[in-house]
Parts: structure tokens; C-alpha cells; sequence
């Protein structure tokens, strides 16, 4: 190994981030490019010192910025090229709990980041962390937001960027990647294919891959979601959360916030129940816990949900570990349902999500209907991505209500003012 940077340093690189532990066998290492486990081949995360965490406070937090840097004590990397990502709205939605039978619903939003999707928390974190790290270029393989995410970071941050996409993504995806300059690469094939190309990739050059050799600090981001989720609930936790699942990672760091937030003071340790949600034509997490196995079968990705559309799940064993932990649930949804949920959600919020929104509404009115879900208890449900990212999927559905003349009878005629 090499030397141990002396705690000042680190931390003005990494935050209280002090070495990296492997989730299965638990070996430690260094702070550096790393995400695999010589030991055992387990995925590596970011392990913190606990005595530089327990420097942050509720009134440190709100004395700190509008974005997700207030948390910046939690995190493994310093915000010396900050973004202005993050404190997106949570916004009860009384319209929507009606219409489902529930009690207390809320939507944090996160199509309100600058690349509109929850992916610009953690490439946040990873460009940060990149350029500590000694970095000049930033890459990854995505479905889309996260192809968006690292493009503009890489422009923000003045980076070059590399950047893996399936051939067969959304048009508005491809173009809000493209757009900010960098290398864009469609390859023929899933996600998956791609996700082992860039893997190959990364074996061969000195390239920051937010999803594989820098992982560990990118998966921190998603964190902050589960941060921003209490301290706008007034420092406390829901009862209940309902995230959607790609890697997995997402929902598995929004229960480790919460269990930080906890174990420090930040919020009272009240119990909360996790549940999952997924696409039917890629929902590999959703099968396991449904079969009650612990390891996730890779699957073929298929449905309009391609933000979601990872057959292989690295997070996905750890994601059924949360939902079992805390007596949550995993469904999945049709594409039909997805569309619907999309519609739902902008007809009674006036928020307009993308498929992974339309998955998570779905998948909570199946929960409740099947009564894996308590309407009565507090319920907060992620919309994790803009629906202009994915106008293809409701294009057919949303059209105008008539097309008539420009005249005053044509309008009456076709019964418009009633």
C-alpha cells in the first residue's frame, strides 16, 4: 500500500472519508482509484472517520449552502469544483394521496438538478474526487442521465469526457450528452454490453470511470437524497420510501444516510420500511425477492424504462438486504402501468417524471392495492428523472384534446367551453 495522506490533507481532498472497506470480506485499503477486493473480489466503498463525521450538526448543515455540499463532512469528496447540485423540492402531494387512499404523501423531485435527473449527485462527487485523485478525463457507461450528468460535469469542471451509451437510447438523451462537447460513444448492444466494455476500458487507460474505478466515491452521492429526504421532513425520517432500481445503489445509499443521520444525532432512529420498484421487462431484483433468493439472475433489459434497464445489478444483492432488513417489498410493473404512472403523477402534482417516475408511481399504487404498502403510514416516493428526457414514452397519449378551426363556433362545437 501506499503511505496514508496525513488527516488534514485527506480530508481536504476526500472529506471524512477514511480508507476503503470491502462489503463482503471487510479488508481495508488506501483512499484511492480502486473498486474491486483483491482479496475475495467484493465491491469496495468508502469507510469514514467517525470523529470528523461527528463534527457535523444540524446547525453546521443549515449554515452551509443550497446544494448537496451542506452535507459535504458526510461525504468523500471536497466541493472545490461545486455544480450548485441538489436541495430539490420535496413537495407533499395531497392530490395524488387522495386519489391512491393515502393519508401523507411527498415526491422529492429531483428532475430540478441542472442535468434534470438525481445522477448529477453523484458525478458530483465523483468529478471531485476524480480531480483529487489526479484525473484529466472523466468517463462512464449510462442509460442516459448519467451520460448527461458526466458530459456537463466534465465541461463545469474542465475535464474531458468520454462517455459509453447503448445505441438504442432515447434521442433527447443522446442529444443533451452530445451537446455539451465531449466523446459520445453508442455501442451496439445493452447497457450491460457496455458496462463491460468500459470495464475493459478502464484496465487500459488512466480514465476516471464514475461507475467503475471510481465507484466507491460516485455511489457516496446518492446519499444526499436520503439527507435532503429528513432535514426537509424537519429532521426526522418517514415511515416509509418507495425507490426505484437500476443498480440498486440509489435505494442502499438513501438507507445508509439514513442509518448516519441516526447513528450521529442528526435525526431520532425511528423505524422505516424500504420498498423497491421496477420496469417488468428488467426486473432481475424484483424476481429475486419475489423467489426469496439472495443473489440476482442477470436478465436481457427490455421495456420503455431504459433508465432502469441494467440486467446485471451490481448493488442488486445489497438492495434486497435493505427491503428485507426494514420489512419493505420489491414489484414490478408493465410497461403500461409505467405510462399510466407517468400520467398520474403529472395530472394530480403537476410534476412531469420520466419512465423511472412512472415506474415508482406504478409500483406504489401496486403496493398499496396488494397491501404491501400502509396508506396510512407516511410515504415519500422518489421522481428521479424530467420527463422531457423521455417524451417517446407518452407521445401517443399525450395529444391535443381536439383540433378544430379558428373560430369561436368550432370551439363551441366541439363542446370546449363546458
Amino acid at each position: 500500500m501506499s503511505p496514508t495522506p496525513s488527516v488534514l490533507d485527506r480530508t481536504a481532498q476526500f472529506g471524512s472519508a477514511s480508507h476503503l472497506v470491502c462489503r463482503e470480506c471487510g479488508a481495508q485499503y488506501d483512499i484511492g482509484p480502486s473498486h474491486v477486493c483483491e482479496m475475495c473480489f467484493g465491491p469496495l466503498e468508502i469507510a469514514y472517520d467517525e470523529s470528523l463525521q461527528r463534527l457535523v450538526t444540524r446547525k453546521t448543515i443549515e449554515a452551509g449552502p443550497q446544494t448537496m455540499w451542506r452535507y459535504a463532512g458526510l461525504l468523500p469528496a471536497a466541493p472545490v469544483v461545486d455544480t450548485e447540485v441538489g436541495m430539490t423540492r420535496l413537495v407533499r402531494v395531497d392530490n395524488l394521496a387522495r386519489e391512491l387512499g393515502m393519508k401523507s404523501l411527498w415526491v422529492k423531485d429531483d428532475s430540478g438538478n441542472p442535468t434534470h435527473s438525481f445522477k448529477d449527485r453523484v458525478v458530483a462527487v465523483a468529478a471531485n474526487a476524480a480531480r483529487a485523485l489526479g484525473f484529466d478525463v472523466l468517463s462512464c457507461a449510462s442509460t442516459g442521465n448519467l451520460a448527461n450528468a458526466v458530459a456537463a460535469a466534465a465541461a463545469s469542471a474542465g475535464l474531458k469526457s468520454v462517455v459509453f451509451i447503448p445505441h438504442d437510447l432515447e434521442a433527447g438523451k443522446v442529444v443533451t450528452t452530445a451537446v455539451y462537447g465531449g466523446t459520445l460513444v453508442a455501442v451496439e448492444g445493452s447497457y450491460d454490453d457496455v458496462n463491460r466494455l468500459c470495464a475493459e476500458v478502464a484496465g487500459e487507460l488512466p480514465w476516471a470511470f464514475v461507475n467503475v474505478n471510481v465507484r466507491p466515491f460516485y455511489a457516496e452521492g446518492s446519499k444526499t437524497v436520503g439527507y435532503e429526504i429528513a432535514e426537509q421532513l424537519g429532521w426526522r425520517l418517514p415511515e416509509q420510501v418507495v425507490i426505484p432500481i437500476a443498480s440498486g445503489s440509489l435505494l442502499t445509499k438513501v438507507d445508509k444516510a439514513w442509518r448516519e443521520m441516526a447513528k450521529l444525532g442528526l435525526v431520532e432512529a425511528t423505524p422505516y420500511k424500504v420498498f423497491g420498484a421496477q420496469s417488468t421487462g428488467c426486473s432481475p431484483v424484483s424476481a429475486a425477492f419475489r423467489a426469496g433468493h439472495d443473489v440476482v439472475q442477470p436478465v436481457r433489459p427490455s421495456g420503455i424504462a431504459k433508465s432502469l434497464a441494467i440486467g446485471n445489478p451490481a448493488d442488486g444483492p445489497y438492495a434486497l438486504d435493505v427491503v428485507r432488513r426494514t420489512g419493505g417489498a420489491i414489484e414490478d410493473v408493465s410497461d403500461e402501468e409505467v405510462v399510466e404512472g407517468i400520467r398520474l403523477l403529472a395530472r394530480t402534482t403537476g410534476i412531469f417524471g420520466e419512465t423511472a417516475g412512472g415506474v415508482t408511481v406504478a409500483t406504489l399504487r401496486k403496493l398499496i392495492a396488494t397491501g404491501q404498502l400502509d396508506p396510512e403510514a407516511e410515504t415519500v416516493i422518489l421522481n428521479t428523472g424530467d420527463g422531457l428526457k423521455t417524451l417517446d414514452a407518452v407521445e401517443a397519449v399525450a395529444r391535443p384534446t381536439a383540433t378544430i378551426p379558428a373560430t369561436l363556433e368550432a370551439f363551441r362545437a366541439a363542446g370546449l367551453d363546458r
